[in-house]
Parts: C-alpha cells; structure tokens; sequence
C-alpha cells in the first residue's frame, strides 16, 4: 500500500531517503513520509511523495538515515531527570571510595550545615558490595547534614547530622513500609522506602523555579536522546501546576502521559475532576493514578513470598495497605481513570493482580465508563478507530520483575500491562542471584515468558533509576547481556526478545499502555507525525553496535525539534 490519493494536496514537509521502519504490518518499510499540519498525510516511495510537493514545501532529505516511530518511554521520573542534573549526580561511582571522594568534593563547594543531596550510588559492584553507613559520611561531612538516594530511589543513606535533625535514634520504630537498618541496635544510616520520609521531609523544598528549571532540564535531555514521548510514573499536585504551566506557556515540545500519585490528594483530585486529555496540542495527558506497592530488589524491599536467599530474616516489605487500595481501585473503574502499581517482589505482584481481580469484579463493566481518549474527528485516515470500551481498562503493573510460574499469564488472562525496563535486567542481574537464588530467577524480568503468554509489554528507562538511553533499552530487551557484554548463571537469556518485539515495545506497544493507539506507535496515514531519526540501522546492525547508535533528529508533530546535522 503506497498511500497515494488522486488529486494530492501538497504539504509542508516531506521526509526523503529514509530507511523508515513503519510498525505498520500492512507496510512494514518505507522511504518517504508526508506531513501536513502535525499528522501523516502519505507514507511510501520517494517518487510518490513527489505529488505532495508544493512550492513552499520543506524537503528533508534522510540520507539513508534509519527512521522509527517516535519512541516512548513508558516509565519514567521527569523531575526526578532534571533534578539528577542540578544536584550531586552519583552515578557511575563504582567504588566506595570513588563515592566518598565525589560527596567529600561536594562538602567542601557547600557552606557549613546546609544540606547536601545527591542521588545515583548503587553498592552492587562494591567490592565489598556493601551499603554506605553514616559512619562513612561523618568523616567526610561532620558538619552538613547529608541525604544521598540510591539509584533505585528506594534508599538513602545519610549521615548522623541528618539523623539528628529528624530525632532518629535506637529507639525509632520501623514506619509502616520503611526499615531503618541498624548495626548493634543503632541506626546505621540507612533508609529503606517510607523510612527515607523520616528525614526527608525536613530538607528544604526547591522553589517552584527550580522544580521548573528541574523539569525543563529533564525535557530537554530528553528530546536529545530521541524520545518523542514519556509517560511520567506519578506526580503530586505540585508537580502538576508546574507541567500544566510550561506546557500553557508552550516551553515543552515532548508529549507527556503524566500519572497521579495515590493513595492521596493527587490521586483524590484526579478522582473528582476526572481526566485530562490530548490538552496542549496534543501534548499532555493525565488519567492515571500510580501506586507504589512495595521496595526494591537492591536494597531488599521488594516483597518477596519467601525470605530473601541471602538474608532469611526477612522477605521485603509492602509500603501500602492493601485493604486501603481497594476503595480507591473500584473508584478508579467507577470514575474510567487507569491504574499503574510499583510492583517488584512476587509477593506484591501477586497481591497486586489479586487486587485488579477484585476491583473488576465488584465493578463490572457495566458499572464503568469508557476510559477516554478515542480517535480525533475529522483527521484524514482515521475512519476505522475505535474508542476504547468500558472493559477494557488497561491497567498496568509497573516493573513486573519478580513472577511465580502461575502469575505470568495472570496479566494476559486480566489484560493488565507489563510496563517493563529492560535495563533493570542487566543492571539487576549482577546481584539478583544471591537475592533470590536460581529457582525464582525463572521468573525474573520474564519478557518472553510473558510475551508468549499472551501479555502486552511496553517498555521503559526509570530514569533516573537507570541512565534513561532508548538504545540502552533496546540493546538490554535484545541482547540480555551487560553494556560490556557480559552474561552469566541464572541471567536466562532466552527471556531476551527479537528486535521486532523490542521496537514495538518502545513504541506501538507503548501507544496502546496510553490508551493513543488511534494516533502514534506506528508510522501511517492519519498518525500524529512523531520520528525518531538514528545514526545506524538498529534492526540489523550487531548487537554491541546498538549501544553506539546515536540520535539524529526527534520529530514531534512533523517538526523537527531536535537535528544534529
């Protein structure tokens, strides 16, 4: 199918000599794409596109460059992005010392007790691979109180200035969902979830101007690595005004599918004022509330079904009540807004698919409205699209990383989503084996196990869990082996899924997880005109090479918004 129409009309952009893979089954490749306004109006042959051609028409010539839909990242933590770059960024610090010099190089450019926040440490390749204690931080910064998150963002350590400050000593209790560790009774400065809140709230909030300034900075870099789209992982109300007012102010390009936390007043507010959708162009959509239902693996606050391999006194834990989660689920399907859940551990996964279950059964479909968010009317090419019906809800379960045999085609059986981070697989790897042992590995960062039971995956970065590169992303889904290329026991690499599946989980897959299926994730007459142009074939190019493919140009809306030509 060529997409010529008798009596062309001639557009304001044609895209030429690309080696376009379209995600369109009825015509996988192309070489040309028109655009009028900000949708696709002709995709095929560089001849064909030639009727399309006016006067005033902009020529873009591809050069053979490889060309997909615009890629989405299905989870990730836009402030967080920003914030990575305007505060002590400890990312790459392989070494305890390598991470004490880089906070002791911060102590000294900070004046005397004022905070100092950072984010980005992971202990895993340590050598001993060992949490940080305040102990540590003392040495280095008796004088400022000090709040460093781990990578993962389910940890901190800090140092005694900070516990000080927040009145914690041997005698705190555990908060519901937190652990505060302690050596010989005492407080060792490390936080896990909600115990990280103990301190926390008494560091000085950003002004709003740097939260902006945070979120332009995430956006920017965001553009640059080729996503076209994210889907932020939960926002407080806040958060919200601050989007809503750039994006008013027409300061932000990227397309945002932005979530509510919940439990809460943000997921409260959504309730009662009900979804925003398609605002700004086309560029902001908000239906959807994010519960974070247990830890993480690293710091061992997944919740696991039994005791962690390497430490048998405990299994993780969940940070929400589940009684609690109910009344909000059913009022969520009353109400047509979506569901997104933190799910790590096998034990919350399943609790978090029994709770699913329960609220569609005690709101049949019946009883809820569509959720939203159909076809555009009157666009050229968009006869055959359906609004979504009222059941199908598409709830989601972010991460889904550890699944027991019998829960993986639960998300198929229910048509819940797996939001998935390829990355968290070669990262997670290194250390998931002695956190769990081999048997439960079988079902970890299961991507074919699940694919093939029938479940949708669309897939994500975390950033700034993780470094947020789609091409890290699609190399980890396709290759399941460490950016050095290494593997190992218990990594089970034929969970690693073909290049085909991996593009659509970045794309057609991630269009759906959004309710946008109608409008992106493909390259096709009537789509939103949304591409992200790389420097090298991804589809065929060998496997190490991916890592170094680059983008070239973002187009959103048919304009180019980022080009490095």
């Amino acid at each position: 199918m060529s997409g010529i129409t008798a009596g062309a009309e001639t557009v304001e952009t044609i895209f030429i000599n690309g080696n376009i893979y379209t995600v369109n089954d009825k015509q996988p490749f192309a070489q040309a794409i028109a655009v009028k306004g900000d949708r696709i109006i002709f995709v095929g042959a560089n001849a064909d596109a030639e009727q399309f051609r006016g006067d005033k028409t902009r020529i873009v010539d591809l050069a053979g460059k490889t060309v997909t839909p615009g890629f989405t990242d299905s989870h990730c933590h836009i402030f967080g992005i920003g914030e990575r770059e305007m505060t002590l960024n400890l990312e790459g610090t392989n070494t305890r010392e390598d991470f004490l010099a880089k906070v002791k190089e911060r102590v000294v450019q900070t004046e005397r007790n004022k905070w100092l926040t950072g984010r980005g440490w992971i202990e895993t390749f340590w050598k001993p691979p060992q949490f940080p204690t305040r102990a540590d931080l003392d040495k280095i910064a008796p004088d400022n109180p000090v709040f460093l998150t781990r990578a993962d963002g389910h940890a901190a350590v800090v140092n005694s200035a900070a516990l000080k400050l927040a009145n914690i000593d041997d005698h705190t209790p555990d908060p519901f969902g937190g652990q505060i560790l302690k050596t010989n009774g005492d407080p060792n400065g490390m936080l896990l979830d909600n115990a990280m809140d103990l301190v926390a709230k008494n560091i000085p909030k950003p002004t709003e101007a740097e939260t902006e300034q945070a979120f332009l900075k995430g956006i920017d870099r965001e553009i640059k690595l080729g996503w076209c789209e994210i889907q932020n992982a939960g926002s407080e109300l806040s958060d919200q005004k601050i989007i809503r007012r750039a994006y008013a102010a027409r300061k932000v390009k990227l397309r945002m599918i932005n979530a509510a936390y919940g439990p809460g007043e943000a997921a409260n507010a959504l309730l009662k004022n009900g979804a925003t959708l398609n605002a700004f162009d086309h560029r902001f959509t908000q239906r959807t509330i994010k519960v974070i239902f247990d830890g993480a693996l690293g710091s061992r606050g997944a919740a696991l079904l039994a005791p962690y391999s390497d430490k048998a006194d405990t299994s993780g834990f969940l940070t929400q009540k589940p009684e609690e989660l109910r009344p909000m689920f059913e009022e969520a399907l009353r109400r047509g807004i979506q569901v997104e859940t933190h799910a790590i551990g096998d034990r919350a996964n399943r609790l978090i698919l029994d709770l699913y279950e329960q609220a569609f059964k005690a709101v049949p479909p019946d009883k809820r409205p569509a959720p939203g968010g159909g076809a555009s009317s009157g666009e050229p090419g968009v006869a055959e699209r359906r609004p979504p019906r009222a059941d199908d809800v598409r709830w989601r379960v972010e991460h889904a990383q550890i699944l027991t045999e019998q829960d993986i085609p639960r998300f198929a059986k229910l048509g819940v989503i797996a939001s998935m981070q390829p990355s968290h697989a070669i990262s997670d790897l290194f250390f998931a084996p002695s956190r769990l042992g081999m048997e439960r590995l079988a079902g970890a960062y299961a991507w074919n196990s699940l694919i093939k039971s029938g479940a949708i995956i669309c897939g994500g970065s975390d950033a700034p869990v993780e470094r947020g590169e789609p091409m890290i992303e699609f190399y980890a889904a396709v290759t399941r082996k460490s950016i050095k290329g290494e593997s190992g026991v218990g990594w089970h690499p034929e969970q690693a899924v073909s290049r085909e599946q991996a593009l659509r989980m970045f794309t057609s897959n991630a269009a759906y997880a959004a309710f946008e299926e109608n409008d992106k994730g493909s390259i096709e007459v009537g789509k939103l005109a949304d591409f992200t142009v790389l420097s090298a074939d991804i589809m065929k190019i060998p496997g190490p090479e991916i890592l170094k493919t680059r983008c070239e140009m973002t187009v959103i809306g048919g304009e180019i918004v980022y080009d490095t030509r």
